[in-house]
């Protein structure tokens, strides 16, 4: 009998990182497509959708190649009395890229990883935090939040009811 060869096909692996960059491309993409960030003034906006609570999005600047919010509900944290959930977000124009810098979901960073976490421990936070972000607007999108629905407060405005 003639020994049989089996070729293994190998697939290229994708590192931690490159996951993160896409999970990046693809906030982006959702970002973009409901609320168009880049084309607001700074200032406090809410969207009401058809169901759920109020979203805040605060455009807290506008660079030359980035945009930086926050994103909230008029929910508070009964223990810290921090909006929740919310998330900090910096979108790169140039790049196409969003990235949740700072998530509030019940916890901060430094109770989930500590003050001085490795490295690999750091992606795995950041590709958590993204993902939650991600599915985050996808949820918005299908309760029907979006450019259309935000409304812009006055300067005066309280940033939160």
């Amino acid at each position: 009998m003639a020994a049989v060869l089996t070729r293994v096909a190998r697939l290229p692996g994708i590192s931690r990182f490159s996951w993160l960059m896409g999970l990046y491309a693809e906030n982006h993409r959702k970002l973009m497509r409901l609320f168009r960030p880049a084309d607001l003034a700074c200032g406090v906006y809410v969207s009401h959708a058809a169901h759920g609570p109020a979203l805040h999005v605060q455009v807290i600047e506008q660079h030359r190649y980035t945009v930086e919010l926050r994103m909230t509900y008029a929910l508070r944290d009964p223990e810290t009395g921090e909006p929740d959930p919310s998330a900090f977000v910096r979108a790169y124009r140039d790049a196409q890229q969003v990235e949740a810098t700072h998530c509030y979901v019940g916890r901060r960073w430094q109770d989930v990883i500590g003050m001085y976490p490795p490295p690999a421990e750091i992606i795995g936070h950041r590709l958590r935090m993204n993902t939650f972000f991600g599915k985050w607007l996808e949820y918005l999108a299908e309760c029907g939040h979006g450019v259309a629905t935000l409304e812009q407060r006055a300067p005066d405005y309280a940033e939160h009811d």
